[in-house]
């Protein structure tokens, strides 16, 4: 774990950090400490002040019963104020992010100690990479990829409407949840305004992301990214011969709106010329290739007892399609279109690492640079949970590049998946 000591007040930049924590699952008391450590955090580091939103079922007085209930608390100069308990919300419903967001927002516009501070929201619990995440047992609910983003975008709404005038910016989204580095989640946070996005490609180890040392780090100046990034990397929770990294692989995102614009672009240009192989012999044998391409670039959960697991079908983009770009099998369109669609994603990678080799799932991600893009090989892996509610292909994303005329081009298609996303969705 990083070391908290106590820095000059005069060289930190303010953040207001928001803790979205759905304890309402099996990650309730594990997932505690990335509300709890930030008393010792803030006590050394003046320039960070925290809201949170806790919904929890860890006994403390006056409950003692494990009765679960919603916490909202301010933490700052090493001191945790409870501001109100309430019944417990629904974490994966998206107007509770939303009020959360606005709360948040409220939090810098209400102190001037804070005015100029950045904001940022920490999403704390379960995720499923295009599918979502957010997940909470009371409701059977889990946030789809659109709301997660919409609920950033109506908390800021409302804010606005409320103080006209005021900054109401989101410099960025820390994704404490598993599968969240996503070129859509990217895409979709980017056109809710969200200018940063930290997670990682892969299923994390709770508690993840050590959220008060990430904190910490965006307080300390222009170095931030990579800091991030080795904090998260370097955090080992446990001790002697159990201890462990919470994370395989870790990014931090620029989702500037030009390159966004520029991954659109690149990676629709390249589904279109893979739907527009010809119905020939030449074509069927390009298309084998792509599919034994993508085959190549193994997807996420790199993990035993993860068999029908939707996230096999979530490949490292670069990888992807740096693999198509370097067949000289394919056609030069197809292969030079791979190419600018590998350099476009790249381009959103502020920093990065990875493992070479993941002790817990004995697995190496070498090749895990950069976030995930949802392309599946088989008709199974189309969109294979989308009957239970977690959808990878009904999102903006997905439209926009025109994913399904490319899953269609090399066989991958399910209709029946495609129409069950669309109930959910």
């Amino acid at each position: 774990m990083l070391q908290i000591a106590a820095t000059d007040p005069a060289s930190l930049h303010p953040v207001v950090f928001g803790v979205f924590r759905d304890g309402d699952n099996n990650l309730d008391a594990v997932q505690e400490r990335n509300v709890t450590d930030f008393i010792k955090t803030t006590a050394a580091n003046p320039a960070l002040k925290v809201v949170a939103e806790d919904t929890t079922r860890l006994p403390r007085p006056p409950f003692v019963a494990r009765q679960l209930r919603t916490e909202w608390s301010t933490i700052e100069d090493g001191k945790q104020h409870i501001t109100r308990i309430t019944a417990p919300a629904d974490m994966s419903d998206r107007q509770t992010l939303a009020a959360f967001v606005e709360q948040t927002l409220e939090a810098r516009a209400t102190d001037p100690r804070f005015a100029k501070a950045d904001v940022w929201i920490d999403l704390v619990d379960h995720g499923g990479g295009d599918g979502g995440g957010l997940e909470a047992d009371s409701s059977g609910g889990f946030m789809s990829l659109q709301d997660i983003a919409g609920a950033i975008r109506d908390g800021r709404a409302a804010f606005h409407k409320k103080f006209p005038g005021a900054d109401d910016s989101i410099t960025g989204v820390l994704a404490n949840q598993c599968l969240m580095a996503t070129v859509g989640f990217c895409d979709t946070l980017s056109h809710s305004g969200v200018r940063y996005l930290a997670a990682s490609p892969e299923t994390m180890l709770a508690p993840g992301v050590p959220s008060a040392a990430f904190a910490d780090v965006l307080t300390q100046g222009d170095g931030w990214p990579q800091q991030a990034v080795d904090v998260t990397m370097r955090t080992r929770y446990g001790s002697s011969a159990d201890a462990y990294h919470p994370a395989a692989a870790f990014d931090v995102f620029d989702l500037d709106p030009s390159k966004i614009a520029a991954v659109r672009e690149a990676v629709g240009a390249l589904n279109r010329s893979v739907a527009g192989l010809p119905n020939n012999a030449q074509g069927s044998e390009a298309r084998r290739e792509i599919r034994s391409d993508l085959r190549s670039v193994h997807g996420m959960v790199r993990f035993d007892h993860s068999a029908g697991m939707p996230w096999h079908a979530d490949r490292p983009a670069i990888a992807a399609y740096e693999a198509l770009a370097g067949d000289d099998r394919l056609p030069r369109d197809i292969r030079d279109a791979a190419h600018r669609a590998a350099d476009a994603v790249a381009g959103l990678v502020l920093a990065h690492k990875e493992s070479s080799h993941f002790g817990p799932f004995h697995a190496s991600y070498t090749d895990a640079v950069g976030p995930t893009v949802h392309l599946p090989v088989t008709r199974d892996l189309y969109d294979s949970w989308a009957d239970q509610g977690v959808v990878e292909t009904h999102n903006d994303f997905y439209d926009a590049v025109h994913g399904r005329d490319f899953a269609r081009a090399i066989g991958a298609y399910s209709a029946a998946q495609d129409a069950a996303g669309a109930v959910a969705a």
